[in-house]
């Protein structure tokens, strides 16, 4: 049938792995974090504020996600993306509802199928992208 096609989809239980896995880079860090994974269409799967993490950081987390599976690429390739291009930065950043160019989200890849996402905020983006690829490290 050509009306529909099937798609592939993040598990609740490989979600919930993920958001583990990223707490436990989190409190090795010390930092608390906000992590959000999201299924392939961008809707939120599995979501954790740990104690202590920064209420802006909610819905940031959220974003990172959302723009990691909207585009199929990592939040942080986005800079690079527009950087040197004016009219597209500024279309980009002013005119993309959610989106975020800056580190911590990153499309979940079971093959080479985008299944969801995950977002992460809380710290330095860069403290950000290290406990996403923590959660991401359960894939194997």
């Amino acid at each position: 049938m050509t009306d529909v096609f099937e798609k592939s989809s993040v598990s609740s239980e490989l979600a919930q792995r993920m958001i583990a896995a990223a707490e436990a880079k989190a409190n090795e860090m010390g930092t608390p974090m906000v992590i959000a994974v999201c299924d392939e269409s961008g809707v939120l799967k599995a979501f954790s504020r740990m104690d202590g993490a920064a209420l802006l950081s909610v819905q940031i987390a959220q974003d990172k996600a959302y723009t990691a599976v909207g585009f199929g690429m990592p939040s942080d390739a986005w800079h690079g993306f527009i950087k040197d291009d004016p009219p597209l930065a500024e279309g980009a950043v002013g005119g993309i509802d959610r989106l975020v160019i800056f580190g911590g989200g990153y499309p979940i890849k079971l093959g080479d199928q985008i299944v969801g996402a995950i977002g992460v905020s809380g710290g330095h983006y860069s403290q950000d992208m290290e406990v996403a690829q923590a959660g991401l490290s359960v894939l194997g």
